[in-house]
Order: structure tokens, then sequence, then C-alpha cells
């Protein structure tokens, strides 16, 4: 039986958590959906060496929080060649998806909250969103 999603746990602060989740509530989805929308807004610095190595620091810092996502699987099957493109740059290889995704993720959220938001609002074309309380 297959699956058209992927249960990942990432490790992060919580204040990342936080964030996600008022960028959840912004724009009426859920915490998954903001992942998912980060991922797919973050996948294209992967094959800049700088964002590679910014990608790596995210994951060195401590994040005391687990937090589990749902991604649907042809998202997180670019998880893979993304780890691969970072261990390329880097010569540094990421342990599993799960890990590559929360390096992923923790490297989105250190943008501004507002622009994150305008970004989210951007990706589901005009869905009307609430007020973002800053982080």
């Amino acid at each position: 039986m297959e699956c058209d999603e992927v249960m990942l746990t990432v490790r992060i602060t919580a204040a990342e958590q936080l964030l996600l989740r008022r960028l959840a509530q912004g724009h009426r989805s859920d915490v998954s959906e903001v992942v998912a929308d980060a991922l797919l807004d973050i996948i294209p610095t992967f094959v800049s060496p700088a964002d590679a190595h910014r990608l790596l620091g995210a994951l060195a810092a401590p994040a005391p929080c687990a937090l589990t996502v749902w991604l649907p699987t042809p998202l997180a099957d670019l998880l893979v060649p993304g780890a691969a493109r970072i261990a390329q740059v880097t010569q540094v290889r990421i342990g599993s998806a799960s890990a590559m995704l929360g390096a992923a993720l923790r490297l989105w959220l250190t943008q501004d909250p507002g622009r994150l938001a305008e970004n989210l609002s951007v990706m589901h074309a005009g869905r009307p969103s609430s007020a973002l309380v800053a982080a």
C-alpha cells in the first residue's frame, strides 16, 4: 500500500515552533503545510555553496523541541538529493531526511517573519491571512 505523505520529526527551538504556529494560523493552514511551503521556498538555495554552509550552521545549533510533520511524498523525496548536494558542496554528510528537513526549515525561519508571511501569501495565491504577530 502506497502512502501519499511521509511523517518526519524535526528538531527546532521553541521560538521557531511558535513562529511556525503563528504562520500557520495567519494563513489558515496547519504547521505541516507551512513546513512543506518552506521546503519549496528553500530548495533552490541548495545549489549555492554559501547557503549550503548556512544550512549546516542551522543544523549545528541546539534545537530542544521535536516537531512531527507530514510532507507529500514527492516533496519528501527531494530531501535525499538535497542532502547529497549539501555533501557535495561542503564535504559533510547530513545523516537523515529528518535532519535535512530540520536544517532547511531552520534556515528558512531565519528570515524576517513578515517576509515569510508575505511569501506564504504569494505561494497560496492570495489566500487571505490574518495579522501575524512578530516573533
